[in-house]
């Protein structure tokens, strides 16, 4: 901007197709010493208005956006002195009287208060949980130590959530230091880790850590003194700017999409009274929130921490962080047996549907915070069917270790409903003496709880608070925006398109057809067409015949005489009895005859599979504590064993809805759902088909953020912020 000249081009549709799975930026982005003299400013806004150019949407750190802030401030000045020197007349500067300026927060740390997530962050989380993943099976192999340095000089945000998603055993943050003391601690935990035939340890440190006293912790110190104190054979692992390059992530590049079109609109909405505004995600909902007030507040952090006011320092980085803080200290550190209160209440844990990755990690978290909870925890093997053949056997803390990054349900699971089952059910509830059911699963899970709901009037030993926790790669389930395993799944497509998609970058012209998972749900449909760049994708929740087919055909001929020559449709598998993927593709082959030929990919069962996303570990290891800390609310409202649970909300989904969490009874969503189709009769990303059919050249109208207001940062109702 500073330099003009050929940095500044009008971008057109072709330039920048294909740059979706690119990581990186294709326009380039440099750290401006110029622009923070005003000198540099003087000459930005010349080259800007010689070009007609006053609106600017800026993708970067807190550094970009004060800069442009500043710069939006000294506007009209800074045009009143370019036309004192004539560089622009006094037409020019009424003309172009104000700028525009909203922002974007592309930063790997997850550093800016006013969003849950930075775009860029959940592709970093994949390349540091790829390390950690790879480091796990060597050091497991020589019973190491590993300590390992991610990237985050004022914020531990990839620190702690990389801990959470591995299970590390300590980890070391600048807004978090360890308690005077720590050295030994430590080592206490390692040592005892051992002890319980762990073969390895993992310490993950911030760059930024610093002790109590604001002196920086390095992996240096940490390994000198595991070895010195403890004799363990220890590695250090610094993964530097790995963490900062290779392709987005599913999860990034459909945020990246939501935020860009919000972005535009707020632009054009934008007046001269219009604050700088910058776009941010809270829980699952797209909103613009003042400028000014959040880059005051990343700055009141790194007062907080300079001024060793660290409480505050965690308050300030917001719900999600001190969430993630707080489970992981649950979730780490087992008090000794004695001093655990106990609560004399046993609480199952069981996997019901098909596999969803992730639903380990939220079995492990709900094992452990039981635990803390004083509660004896018991597992149910290989679903209902499992439950009502006996298969239930207590599970301790150790017996969990290392299931975070376990693909699949360790526990087994079936698709079979309780129905046929319930006398055997409820006579091994009371053979167990079971107080408290988790259910972690898809639709069967949602099916069989209101099963289990329906039969408490013949069986009281369902009357206990039983809760579930949606884990499905279909996410179809009522209650929540999210579901365990969704994210994993959604991975999977889009590695796979862009895989796909480059196969045919030598062959010209070439259109694939791709069959998604997900049953009558278009969700992975959807969105990974979304994700992957697609031309179309076909859902059952948008009918579509014939007409439809052939415009689809006639605008992927259009595209063909372009530069970019190939095309990606998504369907459903059950998207439509007729037009089936067979059917489409000889459709497309047919009419394409000369111009395009095609192929299809049908991807089956690789969806379900694979190690879980760091975004599913995250979400399965937070929802589910949360769904025990419910369950353990509910036990103590109920002292002795007396007391039965008759009411409806003591039978709920725990789920995610817009921006809160919230536990519905399983009753009340009855009215929800679309049973014949097993799906929601209403859902949320549907409003994002007309941002892919934009993005693929279609005329559409988006309708964009629900307000479309300003909010301020600290607004927060008195419900509980789903914290992503």
């Amino acid at each position: 901007m500073v330099d003009g000249g050929s940095n500044i081009v009008e971008a057109d549709w072709e330039s920048v197709s294909s740059i979706l799975q690119v990581g990186g930026t294709i326009i380039g982005s440099a750290r401006c010493k110029a622009f923070r003299t005003r000198e540099g400013r003087l000459k930005a806004a010349c080259n800007l208005v010689q070009r007609g150019i006053t609106n600017l949407c800026v993708i970067g750190g807190d550094g970009s956006l004060t800069g442009a802030n500043i710069f939006r401030k000294e506007w009209s000045g800074l045009l009143e002195e370019l036309a004192q020197h004539g560089e622009i007349d006094k037409e020019q500067v009424q003309k172009h009287a104000y700028l525009n300026v909203v922002g974007m927060v592309g930063s790997i740390d997850n550093d800016f208060c006013g969003t849950d997530m930075t775009i860029g962050t959940d592709s970093a989380l994949h390349r540091i949980i790829e390390v950690v993943d790879a480091i796990m099976t060597t050091a497991q192999s020589h019973q190491r130590t590993f300590v390992l340095e991610v990237m985050g000089r004022h914020c531990g945000y990839l620190a702690l959530v990389s801990a959470l998603a591995c299970g590390a055993d300590w980890v070391f943050l600048p807004e978090s230091p360890p308690e005077e003391g720590w050295q030994e601690n430590m080592c206490i935990k390692l040592s005892e880790n051992r002890a319980r035939k762990k073969r390895l340890n993992i310490i993950i440190v911030a760059e930024g850590a610093i002790d109590t006293q604001n002196k920086p912790i390095t992996s240096e110190q940490i390994k000198e003194l595991v070895v010195t104190q403890l004799g363990y054979d220890t590695r250090v692992t610094i993964l530097g700017h790995v963490q900062r390059g290779g392709t987005p992530s599913a999860f990034d590049r459909i945020l990246a999409s939501r935020m860009g079109v919000e972005a535009v609109v707020a632009l054009l909405q934008a007046t001269p009274e219009t604050p700088a505004c910058v776009v941010s995600l809270s829980g699952n909902q797209a909103v613009r929130l003042p400028l000014v007030e959040c880059v005051q507040m990343t700055q009141d952090v790194q007062k907080a921490m300079d001024e060793r006011r660290f409480k505050d320092a965690v308050r300030l980085r917001g719900r999600s962080f001190e969430t993630n803080l707080n489970t992981y200290k649950r979730l780490a550190i087992k008090l000794p047996d004695d001093q655990i209160v106990k609560s004399n209440c046993n609480v199952a844990v069981i996997n019901v549907g098909a596999p969803a990755a992730g639903m380990n990690a939220a079995v492990r978290s709900a094992v452990r915070v039981g635990i803390a909870d004083g509660h004896k925890m018991l597992a149910i093997y290989d679903g209902f069917e499992g439950f009502a053949k006996g298969q239930v056997k207590e599970i301790g803390w150790g017996d969990v270790g290392g299931w975070t990054g376990q693909g699949g349900s360790i526990l087994g699971t079936k698709r079979t409903l309780p129905g046929k089952f319930l006398e055997d059910i409820a006579q091994q509830m009371r053979t167990h003496s079971i107080n408290a059911l988790l259910i972690i699963g898809g639709f069967e899970a949602y099916l069989g709880l209101l099963e289990l709901s329906a039969a408490r009037d013949k069986y009281e030993e369902f009357c206990v608070p039983m809760v579930m926790v949606p884990a499905t790669v279909s996410n179809n389930v009522p209650g929540s925006d999210f579901s365990i395993g969704a994210d994993t799944a959604l991975n999977t497509i889009t590695d796979t398109c862009d895989r796909i998609k480059q196969s045919a970058s030598g062959t010209k012209r070439r259109v694939f057809i791709i069959e998604t998972m997900g049953g009558y749900c278009g969700y992975l449909a959807n969105m990974g067409a979304l994700a992957a760049g697609a031309d179309a994708a076909y859902i059952f929740e948008e009918p579509f015949d014939i007409r439809d087919l052939q415009s689809n055909v006639e605008h992927l001929t259009e595209k063909m005489k372009t530069t970019i020559q190939r095309g990606l449709v998504l369907r459903n598998e059950s998207c439509s009895e007729n037009y089936t993927t067979d059917f489409i593709y000889q459709l497309y082959s047919e009419e394409g005859k000369g111009v395009f030929d095609c192929r299809k990919n049908v991807l089956g069962h690789m969806q379900q599979g694979g190690a879980p996303s760091p975004f599913d570990r995250n979400f399965g290891t937070k929802i589910s504590a949360r769904a025990m800390q419910w369950i353990s609310m509910k036990l103590k409202e109920s002292p002795g064993k007396g007391k039965r649970f008759v009411t409806d909300d003591s039978i709920c989904v725990l789920g995610i809805s817009k921006r809160n969490l919230f536990f519905q009874p399983v009753t009340e969503l009855k009215k929800e759902t679309d049973f014949e189709h097993r799906i929601p009769k209403e859902q949320w990303w549907l409003k994002l088909r007309p941002l892919m059919k934009i993005l693929a050249k279609y005329e559409a109208s988006y309708e964009v953020s629900d307000s479309g207001q300003l909010e301020h940062v600290h607004h927060r109702g008195h419900e509980e912020p789903a914290a992503i």
